[in-house]
């Protein structure tokens, strides 16, 4: 601006001094605005010098809009950025605050297992010092026992015997009465005698004499197999489907209707021959006895399982050692065999007679209820064993 004044200073200097003063200096500068331009020669300064009046003005103003689009600009910017770092530190802060806290939840988590851990160490270690005590009354107690079985093996090596035959006898005892089998019973008995015998001890004679006592009375028992017998009635059963049951056709056989070689007999074969013609169209029978109708298949049929019934009853009794049952059931299948069937047939014959051999097989057996050995068996062994292991383990 003071370079621009001062051109406009210097002006009248350099004007020719015979020209009148303008009296208004905004006046005369419009007037040679307006006016054209009548020699470049004349003015040679007042028109750049405005140019570039304008040139800094519009510098200035362009300079002035740079600053304040900058200013809005970096405002814009700065108000943006300030916000972003606004919701930037939010967002960290609740991230660290939920970091926080789970690092918190983590701590104290960490802390309750450790603590458990701690009471776990604890435990286990007090479990231990109790399993070690365990430990160590085991070991005493197992040396007690080896040093109570070396002493019971130095004074009397052979009581095992006496354990073993008590053993023997009480399976021969369970044979008895759940088995009903009395020859393993006698062969249990036996071997038993035969323990105590290897002894070589005088105080076991006693025991020895009530197992002889027992043998003999097993002796005495009824011999015959039950399960045989049993066995036996159910092969008669399947053969009861084989006899013959009686009808009309096998009672009316005439044996003197044969005709035979002898020219002696010429009457008698011409009487035969002339039967035999009749007999297809006219047939006379005479009876003295009351004649019995034929039986129906139903009756046939229900009169075999008649038969086949009472041969079971009987199989059951038989079992079960009911003599009575027993020979009822075998006298009411051969009575029904006696009355329905044929009494000539072989087949007939020989089923009655296994009836008749097994209705005379005595099938009872009196078994004694108890073995008197086993109760002085018993009290011998728990005066040399059990009284010995009884104080050890009271010992220990």
């Amino acid at each position: 601006m003071a370079d621009q004044q001062q051109p406009q200073s210097e002006q009248p200097n350099t004007l020719p001094s015979n020209n009148k003063a303008e009296p208004n200096n905004g006046a005369s500068k419009r007037d040679t605005a307006a006016k054209p331009k009548p020699d470049a020669a004349s003015k040679p300064s007042s028109t750049p010098k405005t140019g570039l009046l304008w040139l800094v003005t519009l510098c200035n103003l362009a300079l002035l809009g740079a600053g304040a689009y900058g200013g809005y600009w970096y405002f814009n910017q700065h108000s943006v950025t300030q916000s972003k770092l606004d919701t930037l530190r939010t967002e960290v802060s609740t991230d660290l605050a939920q970091k926080e806290s789970q690092f918190n939840n983590q701590f104290q988590s960490f802390e309750q297992h450790l603590t458990q851990q701690a009471e776990t160490t604890e435990q286990l270690s007090n479990s231990e010092q109790q399993q070690q005590q365990t430990l160590q009354q085991l070991q005493n107690q197992l040396q007690g026992a080896l040093a109570q079985i070396q002493e019971l093996d130095g004074r009397r090596p052979t009581d095992w015997l006496i354990a073993e035959a008590d053993y023997l006898v009480r399976m021969a005892g369970r044979k008895i009465w759940l088995e009903q089998d009395i020859r393993t019973a006698i062969i249990l008995l036996g071997n038993a005698d035969a323990r105590l015998t290897s002894l070589a001890d005088p105080s076991v004679l006693p025991v020895r004499a009530l197992i002889a006592e027992d043998i003999q009375r097993l002796q005495q028992v009824n011999p015959v197999s039950q399960v045989s017998v049993a066995l036996a009635l159910n092969g008669l059963v399947k053969q009861v489907d084989n006899l013959a049951i009686i009808t009309p056709k096998e009672e009316n056989q005439f044996s003197d209707q044969e005709v035979s070689d002898s020219a002696s007999d010429w009457q008698q074969n011409l009487l035969n021959v002339w039967r035999a013609i009749v007999d297809d169209f006219i047939r006379v029978e005479y009876r003295d006895t009351p004649v019995e109708p034929m039986m129906t298949a139903q009756q046939q049929w229900i009169s075999r399982e008649q038969i086949k019934l009472a041969l079971q009853q009987a199989q059951t009794a038989a079992l079960a050692g009911q003599q009575t049952l027993y020979l009822a059931a075998i006298e009411r299948a051969s009575t029904i065999i006696t009355s329905d069937y044929v009494q000539d047939s072989s087949a007939v014959t020989g089923f009655l007679t296994g009836l008749e051999q097994l209705k005379n097989t005595d099938i009872s057996k009196e078994v004694p209820t108890e073995l008197s050995s086993q109760a002085a068996l018993e009290s011998l062994l728990g005066n040399r064993v059990k009284r010995v292991f009884g104080e050890g383990a009271s010992a220990l």
